[in-house]
């Protein structure tokens, strides 16, 4: 079975660089990432972000181990010198969508002035008139403007607005990772992979204090219902355990702790502890 979708390794995780690809990973596989990308129109804003988006190494790994989608290094193509004909294939692209542009900007002109167009006719005959051009301005057509206004409209290149692409416009090569990013051993790697494969919505807990936060839905919709916090051993101090379930109170989640049992078996423990208030 081959994986649908390509992650780009940078900065050793994946990222996502098509819209398409993360609609899919966040609807129907309970993948969330984080933007990074910037949103144009308004500028940096670390509560408006776009694509690409940011996956977590746990999320990289878990869509390796699913195989939901390839891990690839673009690197080496991406950072090698262009040809001759690939610098002409940019420069007609280039071309092509400055051309469009002033194609566009030209229409949607003629457009308001065909909106303007009493306006603008009376006011031309006016000017004509006061100039003692009389027969000119009784021949004045709607034509006769919108010809002028073509024949004399000028786009400025230097405030075109230039599109960045996300996803790289061309094809190009890469080559497949195949070697594990995470110890997939490791305690904190299973938890996670664990809660995903229960249906659950899981992200950092680094936030709030914990290792994991866990949604019933979508994080856009739902707030976190739990924070999970790891425990190498089944025995826990009583100050942190008293420490770590008022804070879950705090934020107004339950509090689970994860653990593996001393025998080193590979089974995870999940215990859920409330705070009882017995003063009440």
């Amino acid at each position: 079975i081959f994986a649908k979708m390509y992650l780009t390794l940078l900065n050793g995780t994946g990222f996502v660089f098509n819209v398409d690809d993360y609609m899919e990973l966040r609807s129907k596989h309970r993948i969330m990432g984080a933007p990074v990308g910037t949103a144009n129109t308004k500028g940096w804003s670390p509560n408006q972000s776009t694509l690409p988006v940011e996956l977590s190494k746990f999320e990289t790994q878990l869509l390796l181990d699913e195989n939901i989608a390839k891990l690839v290094d673009k690197s080496k193509d991406l950072k090698a010198k262009p040809t001759a004909e690939k610098l002409e294939e940019c420069k007609a692209d280039f071309e092509s969508r400055l051309l469009g542009q002033e194609e566009a900007l030209k229409t949607e002109k003629l457009r308001e002035t065909e909106r303007y167009m009493d306006k603008i006719l009376t006011g031309k005959r006016k000017k004509l008139l006061k100039q003692g051009k009389n027969e000119l301005a009784a021949a004045l057509t709607d034509k006769d403007v919108l010809l002028e206004m073509s024949v004399n409209f000028k786009f400025d290149r230097q405030n075109a607005l230039l599109e960045v692409h996300c996803e790289h416009p061309t094809d190009h090569s890469a080559q497949i990772v195949t070697g594990p990013i995470v110890h997939t051993n490791s305690l904190k790697y299973r938890v996670f992979k664990d809660l995903w494969r229960r249906g659950k919505y899981v992200t950092s807990g680094d936030a709030f204090g914990a290792d994991f936060l866990v949604y019933p839905g979508d994080p856009m919709i739902y707030h976190a219902s739990h924070i999970v916090i790891l425990h190498e051993q089944p025995v826990i101090k009583p100050l942190e355990l008293i420490a770590k379930v008022r804070l879950s109170v705090i934020v107004n989640k339950s509090c689970v702790f994860a653990y593996e049992m001393e025998n080193n078996e590979e089974e995870i423990h999940y215990q859920t502890v409330a705070w009882c208030n017995l003063g009440k």
